[in-house]
């Protein structure tokens, strides 16, 4: 399938009030963790780790000038190579960045990991495949480039929370399918795959965002952050039950032939009160399908991107499943 266009929104075009619900809760979490980074607990050094900011992975463009900027957080005293986790942030495809998730960064590379941390194109403005065409390069620029910060390009984890669980998802079926798509295939010809990969809590469907709600009753905020992550995504004039390729990376794997070479294992992590919770359970008996090591966990009465909140013992639960099952396919000294 070729690339689908990206769409610049037009400037008189009203903003939908699915598209503003989405916004301003992006802005809530934004604003509390960007506070919670100032507070001692919050320094990467308490933990032995670190931070190397506004690592450039690609060309500054003038529309995004801070699109593709990573931070890279590592292990002080570390023995090197280190294994490697790219971790892509979540945000609805339209928000967030990599400042506010600086607690996955603290959080991979206390356990053994060299972390990329990136930031990617955002929607509207950068609609799809914009982000997806990221991740991939991202992941192209960390084989090549991990050597150099000390990292193993043979030992690379890609994770993220929502939408940056699918793109996690996205890098997993471009370098195990040999698709159509110039930046795909960019990635399979690459040559290596992720040693394993880690979407949390991911919206992994983005079209037909109506299909939650016809399970049950989500609420109409919850419908409309959902509904917000296609129309902002994929845009405003497109079908939403129509063919949009690898914006649906979960429809991908569950109607795919055999994969050329294996998919990476795979950890995924969801809240049984998260209403994305059905694109975890379908992901994960799509990969089991194909033969692919897959791990997935449910964890009681929690909301989505409940693990972002280390403090919470579920959160702790998850983060411990989560890297010794990573660990056994890094070879990461904390699993």
């Amino acid at each position: 399938m070729a690339p689908m266009p990206t769409a610049a929104p037009r400037p008189d075009a009203p903003r939908p009030p699915r598209l503003e619900a989405a916004g301003l809760l992006n802005h809530v979490f934004a604003f509390s963790s960007r506070a919670a980074r100032m507070l001692p607990v919050a320094q990467p050094a308490r933990y032995g780790v670190a931070l190397e900011r506004d690592v450039a992975w690609r060309a500054p463009l003038p529309s995004a000038p801070d699109a593709h900027l990573l931070d890279v957080y590592r292990p002080v005293g570390a023995a090197g190579p280190l294994p490697v986790v790219i971790y892509l942030h979540g945000g609805g495809f339209r928000g967030l960045d990599k400042d506010t998730h600086w607690v996955m960064g603290i959080g991979f590379a206390n356990a053994g990991y060299l972390v990329f941390n990136v930031n990617y194109r955002l929607a509207p403005r950068h609609r799809f495949p914009a982000a997806a065409e990221d991740a991939c390069e991202a992941w192209i620029w960390a084989v090549r480039n991990a050597a150099r910060f000390g990292g193993d390009p043979a030992r690379i984890v890609v994770a993220g929370e929502s939408a940056g669980a699918n793109l996690a998802a996205v890098v997993g079926v471009a370098t195990a399918w040999r698709r159509e798509e110039p930046w795909a295939r960019a990635a399979f010809d690459e040559g290596v795959s992720p040693c394993a990969i880690a979407p949390a809590c991911g919206i992994l469907q983005v079209s037909d965002p109506g299909r939650f709600a016809r399970r049950k009753n989500i609420g109409r905020l919850t419908n409309s952050v959902i509904s917000g992550c296609f129309y902002g995504y994929v845009g405003r004039d497109e079908d939403p039950t129509g063919d949009h390729g690898l914006a649906d990376p979960l429809v991908v794997v569950e109607r795919a032939p055999p994969p050329h070479r294996p998919m990476a294992p795979t950890f995924l992590a969801v809240g049984t009160r998260d209403p994305l919770l059905d694109d975890t359970r379908r992901f994960a008996a799509a990969l089991a399908s194909h033969g692919s090591p897959v791990e997935a966990r449910y964890y009681k009465g929690m909301e989505h991107a409940f693990h972002a909140w280390m403090v919470r013992p579920q959160a702790r639960l998850c983060w411990g499943d989560q890297l010794r099952f990573l660990g056994g396919y890094s070879g990461a000294a904390k699993a």
